[in-house]
């Protein structure tokens, strides 16, 4: 959590000490990535069964069960993840088409601790009065902004390419990052009837 703060605040020095780190994908997403997620997905977690969420068509702010934060949460941490390698593997397919060489492991690098920003923010929805859009859209611009550092010191195209590569990234994790944000917050929201219906039989039947 701290790096990605520090990304904010300070993203070129940051970023250049990532890179002197050198640190495996391995390594960034147990220590870094992982528990990131994990605990703003808490965070949010204890937000709704403590103070609730405004749902429904006629908004009301509504408390949620502990298995139906478990529930939801567990989904939301997996889309998260699932964000982040998918992003990853679509940088370095871009980057392959800017004729770069890159490697999983510098596309990870740059998409997890670029798109951490947006993780942090998620802290934000732990109270009911903000809106699961507001969280992203300042979280995913902050994110933009610091990638737009990381990119060219991670996947080290080459000049000319480099804000060609940020931009197309930029665009592709957009895009992705507000899909599974539009799925999360509508499901949050009860738009979703159909789902909540098999969302509800599933909670029903687990025992934890």
């Amino acid at each position: 959590m701290i790096k990605a703060i520090l990304l904010v605040l300070n993203p070129t020095r940051t970023w250049d000490t990532i890179v002197e780190d050198n640190r495996r994908f391995l390594s960034v997403f147990l220590a870094f990535l992982l528990p990131l997620v994990v605990l703003t997905c808490a965070a949010e977690g204890y937000g709704l069964a403590t103070w609730g969420k405004w749902r429904g068509q006629v908004k009301v702010v509504r408390k949620f069960t502990t298995h139906e934060v478990i529930a939801y949460e567990a989904v939301q941490c997996l889309l998260g993840l699932l964000l982040v390698f998918a992003g990853a593997k679509l940088v370095k397919s871009l980057g392959e088409t800017f004729h770069g060489r890159h490697t999983f492991e510098q596309s990870f690098k740059t998409v997890a601790y670029g798109l951490s920003p947006m993780f942090l923010l998620r802290l934000l929805d732990v109270f009911p009065s903000v809106s699961p859009w507001v969280s992203w859209g300042i979280g995913i611009v902050l994110s933009l902004a610091v990638l737009y550092h990381g990119v060219p010191r991670v996947m080290q195209p080459d000049p000319p390419q480099a804000f060609g590569l940020y931009l197309v990234s930029a665009v592709l994790l957009l895009m992705t990052s507000g899909v599974v944000r539009f799925v999360t917050a509508w499901v949050l929201e009860g738009r979703f009837k159909q789902f909540d219906a098999v969302f509800s039989d599933v909670i029903s039947r687990l025992r934890f």
